[in-house]
């Protein structure tokens, strides 16, 4: 049987030797640490501390703002500080918890928990939801608000979004080896909220043991199946997931549960496997440290809230002064103006590059040879669609499908001109959207 795929897409070097090989190492921070009040789709989180209180670690900092928000809670004992604007990842400032790490790490005393089979759907959501997991891939979706979908009994398939086809990130590869256990957990979590589905572990095929473990734990599990796809980026991407998965497509005006799916990450769902069965909130999460202008590449285990700087010194500091810091994979992550940034809880990876190879390659005009059209997952002409997002052409942008787009950048990588065509286009589509959500 073939391996599971979608059309398009690309093969970059994966630059996972740097990393891969690293078991994951617990890291405890020295200084001060961060919350940004948003770490999620949604309304920022609440404070309930002030300045001078005594906080312990898994105490809860700031409730939830509305449904479509989350929790967050102190990975450190210590004293706040105050409420400060600072860096996030993304290189934006927002309002942040800030809490002088006393060096201690006293735990808050959990309410005990029940055994899995003891518990009613809503008292397993409301412990996802009072947990503060969102969608820890990137995306930062509340993990509660997406497994309330209005007709449950209707998703055929949970799938575990175990292909990590971002170059250079490893954290969620040496989770599916290290963390086996508790994957499969929470994935039995998931399920026993949704009776009629399958869970379904879609790994790439470069990662056979993975898929090897995998298969030895859920080998009794007759709900759950892993699946190979094809090592190809952007494989990861929910929508080609799914359709890799199951056929099924969606578009920009759907939902994965309109497709009778729901998609988590290998983090995620081991955050609710830790919530539901150990009754733990997320305070920590495993972060790749990698590029080639790092000393010694290696995965995490950080407590959020963590300065990015204390990370690379974890890995050996630089070997030379990187000319790029990105946060998340190169092709999906953002460009960090400053080291002095929080782990949050969407932060898969910080890499740093000797070269800004981008910065060096200035665009040229379009020579209309087509490759961004044979290599764009979403079938849409990437070239067409940037010339009239730098006219400002959003009419023209929206019908010719615009939205479609996943902001993968297999076109800007392609691209012979090396036009800026995955900035440009999401630039328009964000505009488009937000436009759409007024009308």
């Amino acid at each position: 049987m073939g391996l599971l795929t979608f059309k398009g897409g690309i093969h970059p070097d994966d630059g996972k030797r740097f990393s891969k090989d690293q078991a994951v190492k617990p890291l405890l921070p020295k200084g001060d640490m961060v919350y940004p009040l948003s770490q999620h789709i949604g309304a920022p989180a609440n404070p309930v501390v002030k300045k001078g209180d005594h906080v312990l670690k898994g105490q809860l900092i700031a409730d939830a703002g509305g449904f479509v928000s989350a929790p967050v809670y102190s990975s450190v004992s210590g004293t706040v500080k105050g409420l400060e604007q600072r860096f996030n990842p993304t290189g934006t400032k927002v309002e942040c918890i800030v809490i002088e790490n006393d060096g201690e790490y006293s735990e808050a005393e959990y309410e005990p928990v029940k055994p899995l089979d003891e518990l009613s759907r809503e008292e397993i959501l409301e412990m996802i939801a009072r947990a503060g997991i969102v969608g820890m891939g990137g995306a930062g979706f509340p993990t509660r608000v997406k497994l309330s979908p209005k007709e449950p009994d209707k998703i055929d398939y949970i799938i575990a979004n175990c292909a990590e086809c971002e170059p250079y990130i490893t954290a969620d590869y040496r989770r599916m080896l290290e963390n086996t256990k508790d994957l499969v957990s929470g994935m039995r979590v998931v399920l026993s909220l949704f009776p009629n589905a399958k869970g379904i572990f879609a790994v790439e095929d470069n990662k056979k043991d993975c898929i090897e473990k995998l298969n030895q734990v859920v080998a009794n599990e007759p709900r759950m199946d892993v699946k190979a796809l094809m090592t190809k980026y952007p494989q990861g991407a929910e929508r080609q997931l799914i359709y890799a998965v199951t056929k099924r497509a969606i578009n920009s005006s759907m939902l994965p549960a309109d497709a009778g799916c729901i998609v988590d990450n290998v983090e995620t769902l081991i955050a609710i496997h830790n919530a539901v069965i150990n009754g733990r909130p997320l305070t920590e999460r495993v972060v790749t440290v990698s590029g080639d202008a790092v000393e010694t590449p290696g995965n995490f285990r950080v407590l959020l809230g963590t300065n990015h700087r204390e990370l690379i010194e974890a890995a050996g500091g630089f070997k030379t002064e990187p000319e790029k810091l990105i946060s998340g994979g190169p092709m999906m992550g953002f460009a960090m103006v400053t080291l002095d940034a929080p782990v949050t809880k969407t932060s898969s990876s910080i890499l740093a590059f000797k070269e800004d190879v981008v910065a060096k390659n200035p665009e040229t005009a379009c020579i209309n040879c087509g490759r961004c059209v044979e290599v764009c997952p979403s079938r849409i002409i990437p070239s067409r669609l940037a010339d009239y997002a730098r006219r400002q052409d959003e009419e023209s942008f929206v019908a010719m499908n615009g939205l479609e787009c996943v902001e993968c950048g297999s076109c800007s990588y392609v691209c012979p001109a090396k036009r800026q065509l995955k900035q440009a286009i999401g630039g328009m589509r964000k505009i488009a959207l937000a436009n759409k959500r007024k009308k």
